[in-house]
């Protein structure tokens, strides 16, 4: 029952968020007030039902670090995603036009930011924490790497091959954050950057949502594989090739820090205090 009312918690922020940031979406200052107040109010929900339900503080979600976890994670993301731009430009499928939008980017930080922090803490502070008890971190990272995919084919412009995408890449990488810090925050920053780079920043279509102009006024067309289609380039062969190259540094230092759980011992693994029990694997 300790999963089942940790993601209820959370998902009701969540629900809530997002309708409430629809709601104010042409607002921009309004948006951006509501993401931040979403974020906020998650985290403190997450630490609530975690003390309630496991008896300990949540220290995946304690402030010292969090300043330095998200905005190193927050540059690395939009790093990474204009590394995918810039593939994509070489190839001549990516253009600048002009400014686009200031007014939809400041809205579009907002709503960026209740969503990293809200799914951040629902699949890696609840289901894949709780799943690698069980199964260890190898099995958890594929399990709910592959359930971050195909909750995204709920999303307008949905592609089959997006979601895989998305859980090879996005669900890998932001995961293999979480166990290399044993913090949310690195996670959390690094899906902000992403997203933020995706929407804010390059003007492009993230997961499929019908996302609105940012900051620049863009054009990208040309093959499926290249730019990810309708998708957007979360579905690109360049978003699965940067991720894939991320999950491997940070499982890399995982496994340098001993934060690995192998199978025959994650039912007797601490629910976040590994490293006093867990040698390197």
């Amino acid at each position: 029952m300790r999963l089942v009312w940790q993601f209820l918690a959370v998902a009701a922020v969540w629900i809530l968020g997002n309708l409430g940031m629809a709601a104010v979406k042409d607002s921009p200052s309004l948006a951006l007030a509501a993401g931040v107040v979403t974020a906020v109010v998650a985290v403190l929900v997450y630490g609530w039902v975690v003390r309630r339900t496991e008896h300990r503080a949540p220290v995946e979600v304690s402030r010292k670090g969090a300043g330095a976890g998200i905005g190193w994670g927050t540059l690395l993301g939009v790093a990474l995603f204009g590394a995918v731009i810039a593939s994509i430009a070489l190839f001549g499928d990516y253009t600048i036009k002009g400014l686009g939008s200031p007014a939809n980017a400041v809205a579009l930080l907002g709503i960026m930011a209740g969503a990293a922090v809200t799914e951040e803490l629902l699949f890696r502070g609840v289901l894949f924490r709780n799943v690698e008890r069980w199964t260890g971190t190898w099995i958890a990272l594929v399990l709910t790497g592959a359930l971050f995919g195909m909750i995204h084919l709920l999303n307008a412009n949905a592609t089959l091959v997006g979601a895989v995408a998305i859980a090879i890449s996005a669900g890998g990488m932001l995961t293999a954050a979480y166990v290399a810090t044993r913090k949310l925050w690195l996670p959390i920053g690094l899906h902000l950057g992403w997203n933020v780079a995706a929407s804010a920043i390059f003007s492009t279509e993230v997961s499929g949502t019908h996302t609105r102009q940012g900051l620049l006024d863009t054009t990208i067309s040309g093959s499926t594989l290249v730019t990810g289609g309708e998708f957007g380039p979360e579905g690109s062969i360049f978003a699965v090739a940067f991720g894939v190259v991320a999950t491997g540094a940070f499982m890399w230092l995982a496994h340098r820090r001993g934060h690995v759980v192998p199978v025959r011992r994650s039912t007797r693994v601490p629910p976040v205090g590994l490293e006093p029990t867990l040698r390197r694997v």
